[in-house]
């Protein structure tokens, strides 16, 4: 098939994720390899998202496709109630790399299934019934995702689930309050969720689950003292603490897991994503040893065809041991601290550009009509003059693919990217700032 053939079936037989069907311009991609892309007529494309923030290690990596290609030879499906070697492997290097509190790990499809089961295993194992979550937080769009989910994509699963509350960010810089340091703003979200925590009746909250740094709803990082301080509340109250490392976890903030920046550990660890790196879909749920030890003695009543699939997890094992070999952590550090320093020189030359926001290769840029107001550029939740369509258009013209959200537009390419091919693709989002500043305020 042609790359005008395969949209037309595309556009006649699928239906395409977050988007009003009539509109769509997709492209047909004929082949990829580290970090770039070739539609059918040769143009190559960038990919400075990482697809959606999964393909960490780049794509056609061959260590990876071996892996694969090996467990195929070997056999392709197993039930979970087999011992698999890729499955049992796996499972013992996750945990190695998580603090010493971690016990055991339960696979599953994705990162919204691995969600669901997350706070399904903190209900049973607390007794409780509440979750709280935040609300610029996307967790997945299945039914108890979706429900932990606080941002717009949860408005089509309401009436919602009972139990699931909802606290704000650590938002710094949209608050009206002005803080005299980071540690008093920290401090700040910790006693309001405190507050709500009274009010809801501390001794029926499960789980407070938080995004460790909130990812598509803007690269959202809490102040240092922030995650340690829910620490606490969660330890001073008996409620379990989840980190969703979906997107932030596996390297992609320069630590394997986000929380490790701020030196807490958390009870239940949601991953997925880098886990794979797109090449097989896995998702998990990591549990302290005190939680996998209360299943020793109480049913675990969570339960999925797929889970620990033999080829995912050979993929999986691929990804961990690649992530070691080559260093990547250490790339993702050097090259995250060029593209802050790129960052920061366009929050300087642009005034529609309100905040930037990174750490390691996890990064956004923030659009503002009015830097001092910091009025966004487009509503929430709304773009009725299609601006920020306008701004990735004008990217995509220049072989830099991305996404937007809100009023934010992402950058989180793969964590191979070099410095070289870092700073010729800022380059391009140099040139649409340059437009947009001058056309769209």
């Amino acid at each position: 098939m042609n790359g005008k053939e395969i949209i037309e079936k595309h556009l006649k037989y699928n239906l395409q994720s977050w988007s009003a069907q009539g509109g769509l311009r997709p492209k047909a991609i004929e082949k990829a390899d580290n970090i770039y892309l070739w539609d059918y007529d040769g143009n190559r494309y960038t990919d400075m998202s990482a697809q959606l923030v999964n393909m960490n290690l780049g794509h056609r990596n061959g260590e990876i496709g071996e892996a694969i290609k090996k467990q195929v030879d070997q056999f392709c499906f197993m039930a979970p109630s087999y011992a698999v070697e890729s499955r049992s492997l796996l499972a013992e290097k996750i945990i190695g790399l998580l603090p010493e509190n971690m016990g055991k790990v339960f696979f599953t499809n994705a990162g919204a299934d691995a969600n669901e089961n997350a706070i399904k295993m903190a209900r049973m194992y607390t007794g409780r019934n509440k979750v709280m979550s935040r609300y610029r937080s996307y967790h997945g769009s299945s039914f108890g995702a979706g429900n932990l989910t606080g941002e717009p994509r949860r408005f089509p699963l309401e009436p919602g689930i009972p139990g699931f509350i909802k606290f704000f960010d650590p938002y710094v810089y949209r608050e009206k309050i002005s803080f005299g340091s980071e540690e008093e703003a920290g401090a700040y979200y910790v006693e309001k969720l405190r507050e709500q925590i009274l009010y809801e009746g501390a001794d029926s909250i499960a789980a407070i689950v938080m995004e460790t740094i909130t990812g598509s709803n803007g690269v959202i990082i809490p102040p240092k003292n922030y995650l340690p301080g829910v620490r606490k509340l969660c330890d001073e109250y008996g409620i379990m603490m989840i980190c969703d490392e979906v997107m932030a976890g596996f390297g992609r903030t320069g630590k394997m897991f986000a929380f490790e920046n701020f030196d807490v550990k958390p009870d239940i660890v949601s991953f997925a994503k880098g886990v794979t790196c797109g090449y097989v879909q896995l998702g998990g749920v990591a549990v302290s040893k005190e939680i996998a030890a209360y299943f020793d003695d109480h049913v675990l009543s969570c339960g999925l065809t797929y889970s620990g699939h033999p080829l995912a997890c050979a993929a999986g094992n691929a990804c961990v041991d690649y992530y070691a070999k080559h260093h990547v952590l250490d790339n993702v550090r050097q090259t995250g601290a060029v593209l802050g320093e790129i960052l920061e020189d366009l929050k300087e030359k642009y005034p529609i550009v309100g905040d930037v926001r990174y750490i390691g290769l996890f990064s956004a840029i923030e659009l503002v009509k009015d830097r001092e107001t910091k009025e966004p550029l487009v509503p929430y939740g709304k773009d009725p003059e299609g601006k920020m369509g306008q701004i990735i258009g004008m990217l995509e013209e220049r072989g830099f693919m991305t996404y937007s959200h809100e009023n934010m537009i992402l950058i989180a390419p793969p964590l191979i990217i070099t410095e070289e091919q870092l700073r010729e693709e800022m380059a391009k989002m140099d040139e649409v700032l340059n437009i947009a500043d001058q056309t769209m305020r």
